[in-house]
């Protein structure tokens, strides 16, 4: 009787404690963020968001826009931006006017996902893009996520969690 009792308690401790590891596991894990329109034609608002406070992070959430700058401290400055139509070619992203104070400032996470739409070498040839979404899809590093927004600003979906930038997904323009 006794075995059975200290058995059913063993298997009790062992249930909480998966239990309770899987809830760990999902508190860290990236929620599924509603991602916004690819080539959206106006800047994505940030409800609440108060840009007279300083540059500060983001909401949770997707955001359209590219990182303007990466301080040696791993704080990625970042802003909306917006497709804009022309009329003699299919168009191109633009960030806020000169004089706007619409931007954000987030640490880019030590394990940041960066999905590049030109592949991860320093020529940067290989296309490396969805053919259905226009999206980078090739994994690659942090490093090279770093190198790369020193070169030039890419249009990208920035995914903020728990104020940090975990993933930047590579938007393909012609």
């Amino acid at each position: 009787m006794k075995t059975r009792n200290l058995a059913a308690g063993v298997a009790a401790v062992a249930c909480s404690l998966v239990t309770v590891g899987g809830a760990a596991q999902a508190a860290t894990a990236v929620p599924k963020f509603e991602p916004p329109k690819i080539f959206g034609t106006t800047f994505q608002a940030d409800p609440g968001h108060d840009f007279t406070k300083g540059i500060h992070s983001r909401r949770d959430g997707i955001l359209r826009g590219w990182i303007t700058d990466v301080q040696s401290d791993g704080t990625a400055e970042y802003e909306p931006i917006k497709w804009k139509r022309d009329k003699y070619t299919e168009g191109f992203f633009v960030g806020p006017p000169e004089g706007d104070v619409m931007a954000y400032a987030s640490p880019i996470a030590k394990k940041a996902v960066y999905l590049s739409a030109f592949g991860c070498g320093k020529r940067m040839s290989a296309m490396t893009v969805d053919r259905r979404t226009g999206l980078g899809n090739k994994s690659c590093s942090r490093s090279v996520l770093l190198k790369r927004v020193e070169q030039h600003q890419m249009p990208s979906l920035i995914t903020v969690h728990k104020g940090q930038i975990v993933k930047v997904q590579e938007i393909f323009t012609p």
